[in-house]
């Protein structure tokens, strides 16, 4: 018998779930971001400014969807805590999608605080309802994780973004709660120098028993960091609500290339096939890692993994002749072996 961890039916819709246009911060407006995307084979982009939730319909058409959502950012005091030395230059930066197209009230903004670039022109009436109470911001796991929270129960997609670029260390990150995903890879902040692949973040999280999901993105505030990082994700059709359903369900990988064609399990074993990759590789939260790879120099396009009970959580990492990744979302092997 073979369950599918990425459904079997349906359509694989390419999107990038982090971006900002000159709504906020980035160099170009959101007909321009739509339109590059679209030109590039992309299905769904997540308009993300900075502190500001606009609702961005008219840019949906048949072959394009525009997903609503902002994003907030958390910035260390000046001063040192008792558990740093390090400057005031870390920050915290979560996304928030709207999970339903009719959603028009943001979740712990404020009305005069916290803008970046063009944002506040932009509130418009978002926040004119007075039983609305202006949110104040620290960086501190008891105010972020209030805030990933409040947003998860009013109806958003809430993701980690991009911790090498934020400074964060382990001491920091792993006391965040409740997020639906993490950046596995970030564009922007690669083409910027980072080393933005957060393979390693992703464990971390997993290894203290979070259950989140990862996605890839490119957070392009400028033309140079489009393209880079996109989350493939399988809905039965291009549909607000199927979109953000499938997001909920899990139904995507991340890739910087790779396709990830199917991926199941059948008779006690992790199936996956893929484009052409020169290795796939089986990882879990014990140290039993597998590395599939044609001992001949040839392409591999389908690996098996052996799956036992004590494995924990388990996921695949797809690597093609460029070393560029796809990543799947990460399984408890319990939840996967009953069915």
């Amino acid at each position: 018998m073979r369950k599918y961890l990425i459904t079997k039916d349906g359509n694989f819709y390419k999107a990038n779930l982090h971006c900002h246009t000159t709504i906020s911060d980035g160099k170009i407006s959101p007909e321009e971001v739509k339109n590059a995307y679209k030109n590039q084979g992309y299905s769904v982009v997540a308009f993300t400014d900075h502190d500001v939730f606009v609702n961005h319909d008219d840019l949906t058409d048949d072959k394009f969807l525009a997903l609503n959502g902002y994003e907030m950012e958390f910035n260390h005091a000046e001063k040192p805590t008792d558990n740093s030395k390090r400057s005031g230059k870390k920050t915290a930066h979560f996304c928030f999608i709207a999970l339903d197209k009719n959603m028009k009230t943001p979740c712990c903004l404020h009305r005069e605080k916290y803008y970046i670039g063009n944002s506040k022109k932009y509130v418009g009436n978002t926040l004119d309802d007075p039983s609305i109470i202006d949110f104040e911001r620290e960086y501190s796991p008891e105010c972020i994780n209030t805030v990933i929270e409040r947003c998860r129960k009013a109806g958003f997609f809430v993701t980690y973004n991009h911790p090498t670029w934020s400074t964060e260390r382990y001491y920091d990150y792993i006391n965040y709660k409740g997020m639906n995903a993490m950046e596995m890879v970030n564009g922007e902040c690669k083409v910027m120098g980072y080393e933005e692949y957060n393979s390693r973040v992703y464990d971390d999280f997993l290894d203290v028993g979070n259950k989140l999901y990862c996605i890839a993105t490119d957070d392009n505030h400028t033309t140079d960091g489009m393209f880079v990082g996109w989350t493939m994700i399988k809905a039965p059709k291009l549909e607000y609500n199927e979109i953000t359903k499938a997001l909920l369900d899990g139904n995507f990988y991340a890739s910087e290339g790779p396709e990830i064609k199917d991926l199941y399990v059948e008779d006690g074993y992790l199936c996956i096939e893929t484009s052409p990759a020169k290795e796939i590789l089986f990882q879990n939260s014990i140290r039993r890692a597998i590395r599939e790879i044609n001992q001949d120099g040839e392409m591999v396009t389908f690996a098996k993994f052996p799956i036992f009970d004590n494995d924990g959580f388990v996921r695949i990492t797809v690597i093609d002749k460029e070393g560029k990744h796809a990543n799947t979302n990460a399984y408890d092997v319990k939840e996967i072996l009953e069915y």
